[in-house]
């Protein structure tokens, strides 16, 4: 390849890779704070809840996935309880249990900061509902933050699915959040989730705007 080809090709690559810096550094983001929930399995469902149930729809919300009516109680050690954790649909294959840190503390477990799904060596947990019980070996989890995105809105902002980025809140707190993964999809809105120790640390609320920086 002739030298001259290989400098204009080498330009080209620059000047897409800061184009796309310039993109990303400031694309502004909605927050959605995210309380603590539920996802159960099909199997769990009925042994909360009684043979044959199915969930019943709350609230629609992104990605197929939407708040469900019912609620229950999750158990740690020494009997420590929170009561009316809501559960999310459809069922999965997994269940799984996403906290926050105070949470934990009140439970009195030791939980993994995981992406959901991974419940692998995770915290157990024991759930109640009006028609049994259940114990979970692994599936506590502490969410790690992400963003979900579009394919639109990944390319709006420079970045792809699985990369981690820095995001910044630009309000009296100035907080700035590490290790936010991107999450990209096509039924995806765009939407940065934090769970609500980190939106009460920092003043942040539902609907309030933060900016990737990195």
């Amino acid at each position: 390849m002739e030298q001259q080809t290989v400098e204009r090709i080498t330009k080209i690559v620059l000047q897409t890779l800061n184009g796309i810096q310039e993109k990303s550094n400031g694309y502004q983001v909605p927050v959605g704070v995210s309380a603590r929930h539920i996802h159960l399995t099909q199997e769990h469902v009925e042994a909360l809840f009684g043979e044959g149930y199915r969930l019943t729809k709350k609230k629609d919300l992104m990605g197929g996935q939407y708040a469900c009516n019912e609620t229950v109680t999750v158990v740690g050690l020494k009997l420590r309880a929170i009561e009316n954790v809501r559960v999310l649909g459809p069922v999965r294959k997994a269940s799984q249990l996403e906290i926050s840190a105070t949470d934990a503390l009140k439970l009195g477990i030791a939980v993994p900061v995981r992406e959901s799904g991974d419940v692998t060596g995770s915290a157990p947990i024991a759930v109640v509902g009006p028609k049994g019980v259940i114990y979970l070996k692994e599936g506590c989890i502490i969410a790690m933050r992400h963003i979900h995105m579009s394919p639109a809105d990944a390319m709006a902002a420079g970045v792809h699915d699985g990369d981690i980025v820095s995001v910044k809140a630009d309000n009296e707190r100035g907080t700035v959040f590490n290790q936010v993964k991107i999450r990209v999809d096509d039924s995806f809105t765009l939407e940065m989730h934090i769970d609500t120790d980190e939106a009460n640390a920092s003043k942040i609320k539902t609907g309030d705007k933060v900016m990737i920086v990195q």
